[in-house]
């Protein structure tokens, strides 16, 4: 396109003006027959149609811009530099898509005010203002004006700043006071597919960088803007108004399940979205439909029905534009243009086409309700509560036949709520919000199992998120969230406190998947990999991933568990594999960005982070803290120095609470000599610890540790120790007495003294004596019997235990069992928020006395 317009030679503007027709001619008459004869699809014919609209517009602006220059001198900034017109694509220009027949919506900025340098020999010069609204003036004649030639693009500038009122030209700091006082809604949407038009030589790139940095803080929130799908609601109904009232029910734009229809619920989601996940910052249509698919907003069925339906409709509008080149969007009523429009489409009459067609916009308009349907506010049989309307003796026949245990507290409770300074002192939109919802959640909570927890921590958690507009946003336009929210907190107050802390999970319930696809771990790393590439070298930004990833994965495990999709096995598994590759993650972090690690800067750590507890015996449960150890074998001289600063700013990315919480709280006294130890010690002065200097009780703790993140090699260095220290000959009279000492000091210190309850974990035929005889098996005999060396579980090593001989099968597998049930107990208990399991003895006599029968066996 180049060449042809260099070759044209243009002197003035009206050779310009002929030059251009000409190549738009050339193209046009090209493009028409390959598109009509079905060799090039759509993304090329659109793709030409922008590079046109590219090529012109900066050749017309480059020779415009001289010509003035040559008058006035070249326009100036602060600094003396030559200033240039940004022209901002909009609409189908700004994102690559434009049509065979469209206008071109342009946006005129320039970098900031000044004036022109002026000639040698002249003291002429303008403001910089005058001379680009001069250059915008000239611009558009040159593109818009029709001659005998026609005219190369229709140019629409009422998208600009106040519209056709406003000035035609700005500058950078007057846009960006215009979107943080006056910027409309309608106005996001549309800077969502703004484009700097202008070719990359011609402009500073500072200027770039400024504006693309303005416009993304406009266009984008940080917070997911739920807000946004009000909006856009009521843009959308103002268009339905429109059309209704022009009878444009024929407009595949604009009429129902039209082009635009798609656009809005592309848009909508990248305006939900794109502040948090840039990846939603993306132009064309069709590259965000996938999006969503990939970020879990939409199924792929549905992204595939709206593709489809946006490539006929976008190919049937080129054809109703190639008729007489005219921008319209309305099927024809004339028989004989229907005839040819059918046939152009490929298909042999006016009524098959139109099958076709009605049955895309029929899917396309399904989507669009599914998205933007107004949420229901229906009449809800106790509204009149919520807003204490209600008799007072009605009320409470109301409540108690609804299933609420204890009415009048819950009246008092919402009475309290709705009186308070803090919601009285609510913004008026967001008390609109809750009293919309107030009346859902006291429905939600009656439907549940237990209507009177659901609903107190209801509206703890509604008190929590009231200031929080986004959020109360996605709770009123998702009403089907709110019921889910309510099953899930009237299951689990370890939830609802969760959930609580961790508002932005709300968008986990969004997703339909909730129940799929928790288990999926390399997904979660190849997503927490991801986000953290999209923010890379911002600490804070990253820190902040780290969590909310975590959370997001756990809250799905959490939803699933709560389902009884999980038993207490796969998902102790499950939450410490993620554990591990938060630790993995994290630690890689904090390596890259330690300064001064020399001498090998570029070799990964020397470093084998070693998992005790919980999480070194797989059995990692909600909220667990991790114990740590950290090993390195690195021979340099100021190793030891190096790795106690990287394991203490690992300390600080794990435990530090940012506003999107904690990742886990760890526990270092495990190490060597405790808190008086090294925080990270050598593998060699660890093995000498454990063969000279370890209690018995550090021997113990090792039966169940294992190397979970760090340098693999040095991992299998740990676990040779680890089986060699604990294959190591011993005494079993003194080992049985330290183990017993060990086990009489937690009694004394944790068990109950109650014939009535139980402590699950602590009191004798608990979970402790069943790990005590587990370890007291290992450490006694795996010297003869290697297997039993093998990081698998209490349960099955007590299997192993019973095929060896070393207690009798009759004793090992009723145990066995007793543990798996008390773990799922205690699991219980800990998702009510219960953080000590005390139950009835009695129910439990039989397996009590079987752990006890056990322990009598191999200590007595």
């Amino acid at each position: 396109m180049l060449g042809f317009l260099a070759a044209e030679g243009p002197s003035d503007e009206e050779s310009l003006k002929r030059a251009l027709r000409r190549l738009r001619q050339r193209i046009m008459a090209a493009l028409i027959v390959s598109d009509i004869g079905e060799r090039a699809p759509l993304a090329h014919v659109v793709e030409t149609m922008t590079q046109l609209a590219d090529v012109t517009t900066n050749f017309a602006l480059d020779f415009v811009h001289r010509q003035l220059a040559g008058q006035f001198g070249e326009p100036l900034d602060r600094q003396g530099q030559a200033q240039r017109l940004m022209v901002i694509g909009m609409g189908k220009l700004g994102g690559r898509e434009l049509n065979v027949s469209s206008d071109v919506d342009y946006i005129f900025i320039y970098p900031e005010d000044g004036e022109t340098a002026g000639l040698s020999g002249s003291t002429r010069k303008i403001e910089a203002y005058e001379f680009f609204q001069r250059l915008g003036k000239r611009l558009i004649a040159v593109l818009d004006e029709i001659t005998g030639d026609g005219q190369v693009f229709r140019v629409d500038m009422r998208l600009r700043p106040n519209g056709e009122s406003g000035p035609l030209v700005c500058s950078l700091d007057s846009l960006e006071n215009y979107f943080i006082t006056q910027g409309r809604e309608w106005e996001r949407y549309a800077w969502i597919k703004a484009r700097v038009m202008n070719a990359d030589s011609t402009l500073q790139p500072e200027w770039r960088s400024t504006l693309e940095t303005i416009a993304r803080a406009f266009v984008f929130r940080k917070y997911l803007d739920f807000g946004a799908i009000n909006a856009m609601r009521e843009l959308h109904a103002q268009i339905r108004r429109e059309v209704v009232r022009k009878d444009m029910a024929d407009h595949i734009k604009l009429g129902p399940g039209g082009i635009r229809e798609i656009e809005f619920i592309a848009q909508v989601f990248q305006l939900i979205r794109g502040g948090r996940d840039p990846s939603f910052q993306i132009r064309p249509t069709l590259k965000v439909l996938p999006l969503l698919v990939a970020r879990r907003q939409l199924p792929a069925e549905s992204a595939d029905e709206l593709v489809a339906a946006y490539e006929f409709l976008r190919r049937l509008e080129h054809r109703l534009q190639y008729i007489n080149d005219a921008q319209t969007h309305m099927l024809p009523t004339d028989s004989e243009d229907r005839r040819l429009i059918a046939i152009a489409m490929g298909f042999p009459d006016w009524p098959s086409m139109l099958a076709v067609l009605d049955a895309h916009r029929q899917r396309v308009a399904r989507h669009f309700e599914e998205i933007f349907s107004s949420p229901d506010d229906g009449t809800h049989a106790l509204a009149g509560l919520w807003f204490e309307q209600t008799d007072p003796e009605d009320a409470l026949e109301a409540l108690s036949e609804h299933g609420f245990k204890k009415p009048q507290v819950m009246l008092e409770q919402l009475t309290s709520f709705r009186r308070s300074a803090k919601y009285q002192q609510l913004p008026t939109q967001n008390r609109e919000r809750l009293d919309a919802l107030g009346p859902r959640l006291i429905e939600a909570a009656a439907a549940t199992n237990s209507p009177d927890a659901t609903w107190q921590r209801g509206l703890g958690f509604l008190e929590t998120i009231s200031r929080r507009g986004a959020y109360l946003a996605l709770l009123q336009q998702y009403p089907l969230t709110l019921c889910k929210v309510a099953e899930i907190i009237g299951s689990s107050s370890w939830a609802a406190d969760y959930l609580t802390r961790h508002p932005i999970l709300l968008d986990e319930v969004l997703d339909p998947s909730l129940y799929e696809t928790a288990t999926d771990q390399a997904a979660f790393r190849a997503e927490l990999s991801q986000r953290l590439a999209e923010h890379l070298g911002d600490t804070e930004r990253e820190m902040d991933v780290l969590r909310e990833v975590h959370h997001a994965q756990v809250f799905r495990l959490l939803a699933q568990d709560i389902a009884g999709l999980q038993t207490v096995e796969r998902l102790a598994d499950y939450l410490t594999e993620l554990a591990d590759i938060v630790l993995q993650t994290t630690l890689d972090l904090c390596w890259e960005k330690l300064k001064n690690r020399h001498p090998h800067p570029e070799r990964p750590p020397k470093l084998a982070i070693i998992a005790y507890g919980k999480l070194g015996g797989k059995e990692l449960g909600y909220g667990s803290d991790l114990d740590l150890v950290f090993l390195h074998n690195d021979p340099e001289p100021d190793a030891g120095e190096l790795y106690s600063r990287l394991i203490q700013r690992f300390s600080t990315w794990m435990t530090s609470r940012t506003s999107a919480g904690i990742l886990f709280d760890t526990d270092f006294r495990l190490r060597p000599n405790g808190d008086a130890g090294m925080l990270v010690c050598t593998i060699d002065a660890f093995r000498d610890y454990q063969l000279k200097n370890a209690w018995v009780w550090e021997h113990q703790a090792l039966t169940r540790a294992r190397f979970c993140a760090g340098d693999a090699e040095l991992g299998a260095q740990f676990e040779a120790i680890r089986i060699e220290i604990l294959r190591q000959p011993r005494d079993l009279a003194k080992l049985m007495e330290d183990v017993l000492a060990m086990r009489k000091r937690m009694l004394d210190n944790h068990a109950t003294t109650s014939d009535e309850y139980f402590d699950i974990k602590q009191d004798p035929g608990g979970l402790i004596d069943v790990e005590f005889i587990v370890q007291y098996l290992v450490l006694g005999h795996a010297h003869a019997h290697e297997r039993l060396c093998g990081n698998l579980g209490n349960i099955a090593l007590l299997g192993i235990a019973a095929e060896l001989g070393l207690i009798p099968p009759s004793l090992a597998d009723p145990v066995r069992d007793t543990y798996r049930e008390f773990r799922r107990m205690q699991h219980a208990f800990r998702l009510d928020g219960v953080s000590r399991a005390h139950v009835e003895r009695a129910p439990l006599r039989q397996r009590i006395e079987g752990v006890s029968a056990l322990w009598a066996c191999v200590f007595d």
